[in-house]
């Protein structure tokens, strides 16, 4: 005599959709944890290291997105922040290296427009 087979559902498919969803979920929030975007720095041989104190980041990430203090930002209100900077303090200007150069000549020229000369254009030590 033979045993009936028992009908069920399967749920090893289930089981590899939640692993993908969990190494999905573990990687995003670690990204989300850290509150920064990687930007790929060109390289430079003349490029120092700047220990200043008072300093605010602003950048342009490798999908062309206006980063303030590593958050992005759209065009007008990052307009609106730099109008609100004192023009002593000193603006760290970073760019992805697969960024558009024109994204960079936005910045520059919102700064231009508000004569604010203190800044720096960051880059990576040539190895």
């Amino acid at each position: 005599m033979r045993l009936p087979r028992k009908e069920g559902l399967n749920i090893i498919p289930l089981v590899d959709i939640m692993l993908v969803l969990l190494a999905i979920v573990l990687s995003t929030a670690s990204f989300i944890a850290q509150g920064q975007i990687k930007v790929n720095l060109p390289e430079s041989e003349s490029a120092v290291l700047n220990k200043e104190n008072k300093k605010i980041q602003i950048g342009i990430d490798n999908a062309n997105n206006f980063l303030y203090e590593g958050k992005i930002i759209d065009i007008e209100k990052l307009k609106s922040k730099i109008m609100l900077i004192d023009n002593k303090t000193q603006i760290e200007l970073v760019s992805d290296s697969e960024a558009r150069f024109s994204s960079f000549i936005e910045i520059l020229d919102i700064l231009k427009k508000k004569n604010h000369e203190n800044f720096t254009i960051q880059a990576r030590i040539k190895n």
